[in-house]
């Protein structure tokens, strides 16, 4: 199943490329990313957002494969979260240090539908916060191929990636890929 992921990748990498946004306080971010579906999240020094569009080639995002929306709606179900569609996934690219600070993913229309995540490549610790930045939050580590999805009570915890190790995977090297799936619009 990765192998026909990384390959539908490939394609969506092509037509948006990937590229390391800016944060509205002006900072880069260390994880490369793009986007495929109808929305695709994006940042500058205006802010976070969805849009249509890629800024970076003016042309709209790619569409997503149906293998991966299939993946999302089934890792949804399978945590209980009925109906889930998404219309926004953000591929996240890892590098050997690279890291993800404690946010809440709240740029999305409604918080009715859940995150689903999935992980390819190198291994990660995500932390899985509360709904206050504040306290220790849980470190859950996520390997090659394992999926999470939350939502319900816990779709605004806080959550985030520490920096990666250089531990290189046997297909792809040393780097993770990370699978963000949303219903945004």
């Amino acid at each position: 199943m990765a192998g026909a992921l990384l390959t539908e990748l490939a394609a969506v990498e092509a037509a948006a490329p990937l590229r390391n946004m800016v944060t509205p306080g002006g900072f880069t971010m260390s994880v490369a990313l793009t986007n495929c579906g109808a929305l695709g999240w994006t940042s500058d020094r205006r802010g976070y957002r969805y849009t249509g569009i890629d800024p970076l080639t003016g042309q709209a995002w790619p569409p997503m494969p149906q293998a991966l929306a299939r993946l999302a709606r089934e890792a949804a179900q399978a945590a209980g979260f009925d109906g889930f569609a998404p219309d926004a996934c953000l591929v996240n690219h890892y590098l050997p240090g690279a890291r993800l600070s404690l946010h809440q993913d709240k740029d999305e229309r409604s918080y009715d539908f859940p995150i689903v995540s999935v992980s390819l490549g190198m291994s990660a610790t995500f932390l899985f916060g509360g709904l206050a930045r504040a306290g220790r939050p849980l470190r859950v580590p996520l390997h090659h191929g394992d999926v999470v999805a939350w939502g319900g009570v816990d779709r605004l915890r806080y959550h985030g990636v520490l920096p990666l190790a250089d531990a290189p995977h046997p297909v792809l090297g040393s780097r993770r890929i990370n699978l963000t799936f949303r219903r945004a619009g």
